[in-house]
């Protein structure tokens, strides 16, 4: 309704007869002024029929907002009549935002023929959400290295100069355009609304975002920090395909109703119009330093105080101590406080809020269901395997023992193999199949420093001995045994090792 679009409207335009048909639809008179009163809003709300703006009344005609942003993507139409519009977006498909400008002759002629800047946020609806925004997407930042929550997808965009994504901000991007030139950006959401609810049972429910457009033009001293025009809108965003089924399921829902509860209900319409909203207060995004070129790439980057939501200082991830730092698996001795520490150490700290409470003890004793429940199928299994202390299996495994023991073995083979005295062979594990690597573990293995290891042979065809190279270790049969000779160096007081 152009009431709901328009604001903050003056007294004046209020009188001038849209709310006297609102007033009538809340008195039950003309109850089908409802779908009226949206649609014309509709109509002059788009800055595309700008043939029709000499029909507005002269009031109205001074209220114009000098731009407008349409997201071209459809609102639900399972939202009641006075509400805020909700649009459903699938996580990495590229939407359209067009840049519209709708100034009427005369305004703001100190733009014109200049380039403005526009900056792109991606929030939290929910003020509770606001408040620990810094945590939630440190949470997600750990769970999801080297991705961005927005991004600008460059080739698809028209008309955008400059554009750029800090990687200290991940969910802000900004970039200059004329507003006398076709601008049309479009973005990418790479989060998906459910990564920030409490996992319950019976389900979830995704959290709501917003969009927020803040557009400014330049200061005598060439610094975008002079506020033209902010607007947002409420987003969903879903796995991919997940917003048309969301869509279709709101509709086919709507359709099952009577029409006296549908007049309760918004039309869906196909684009969605970006209300007018309070600028975002932070004032370090529209300093003039500069921030790094846009990266398609996603290079990785750590969050700083840029995103901190204006009611909320960001708060720094509890120190690591020197107790928790020896905790490389949980135990059942650990401190809640150390808990904490080792979900934030082990990339969990969406969940330390949920597990404040948990003694080491307390997380142990959760089965692998729980967890799944708790922290969702992905998480869940991931925090499972941590807590159980899951080794990665190694690239290479390989045996080897000293040549005297295996002598000795072979002497004593018949009388000791009931005994299990057969652990004369020790495993080597390998993740890197360097020969620095093998020659570290060779040390670790018989406490030795690497440096007295010279040099590490392989006995080849008629007993020679071949240099141990990465390429001959990358070619080592998985489970292989060797036999370790050690020959003296001539020159040094360290060891050649010969693998038989």
């Amino acid at each position: 309704m152009a009431w709901a679009l328009k604001l903050p409207l003056a007294d004046e335009v209020i009188e001038s007869g849209l709310v006297q048909d609102f007033d009538a639809s809340l008195s039950g008179i003309g109850q089908e002024l409802g779908a009226g009163a949206y649609s014309m809003s509709d109509v002059l709300a788009l800055p595309i029929f700008k043939q029709e703006e000499s029909s507005l009344p002269p009031d109205n005609e001074n209220k114009i907002l000098p731009f407008q942003y349409v997201l071209c993507a459809a609102t639900s139409p399972a939202v009641k009549l006075h509400d805020e519009t909700l649009t459903y977006l699938n996580q990495g498909q590229s939407y359209e935002i067009r840049m519209l400008d709708n100034r009427k002759l005369g305004e703001l002629p100190e733009i014109n023929g200049k380039l403005v800047k526009s900056i792109f946020r991606v929030v939290f609806h929910d003020r509770r959400l606001q408040y620990t925004e810094h945590q939630q997407l440190e949470g997600w930042r750990w769970n999801r290295p080297g991705d961005r929550i927005l991004d600008i997808d460059i080739p698809m965009s028209v008309g955008i100069i400059d554009p750029r994504a800090n990687p200290t901000q991940l969910n802000t991007v900004e970039f200059l355009w004329d507003p006398a030139k076709r601008t049309s950006v479009f973005i990418q959401v790479h989060c998906i609304s459910t990564e920030f609810t409490m996992r319950k049972h019976g389900g979830e429910k995704g959290v709501p975002f917003r969009v927020q457009i803040d557009t400014f033009k330049e200061n005598e001293n060439g610094e975008y920090t002079e506020h033209l025009h902010s607007a947002s809108c409420q987003i969903k965003v879903f796995k991919p395909k997940g917003a048309d089924r969301k869509q279709k399921t709101d509709r086919e829902k709507m359709e099952k109703r009577t029409p006296h509860e549908k007049e309760k209900y918004q039309p869906s319409y196909e684009t969605t119009i970006l209300t007018e909203c309070s600028p975002w207060p932070e004032i370090t995004y529209v300093n003039n330093s500069p921030s790094p070129g846009f990266n398609s790439s996603h290079s990785s980057f750590s969050l700083g105080e840029g995103n901190g939501s204006p009611n909320h200082q960001p708060e720094p991830p509890p120190p690591v101590t020197d107790v928790s730092l020896k905790l490389n698996n949980l135990l059942p001795t650990t401190t809640p406080q150390e808990a904490q520490q080792w979900l934030h150490r082990n990339r969990f700290s969406t969940f330390t809020r949920l597990f404040t409470n948990f003694s080491g003890a307390d997380l142990l004793k959760l089965t692998r269901d729980d967890v799944i429940q708790i922290c969702g199928p992905a998480d869940g299994i991931r925090l499972f395997n941590a807590l159980k202390g899951r080794m990665v299996r190694p690239r290479l495994t390989i045996y080897v023992c000293q040549e005297s023991l295996h002598l000795r073995e072979q002497q004593q083979q018949q009388q000791k193999r009931e005994d299990g005295d057969s652990n004369v062979y020790h495993a080597i594990y390998l993740e890197e199949l360097t020969a620095v690597e093998l020659t570290e573990k060779i040390a670790q293995l018989f406490s030795i420093s690497p440096r007295q290891i010279s040099q590490i042979y392989k006995q080849g065809p008629t007993g020679i001995h071949v240099l141990i190279s990465d390429e001959m270790i990358q070619n080592f049969q998985e489970e292989a045994c060797f036999i370790l000779d050690t020959m003296k160096a001539e020159t040094s007081d360290s060891y050649h090792i010969i693998l038989k």
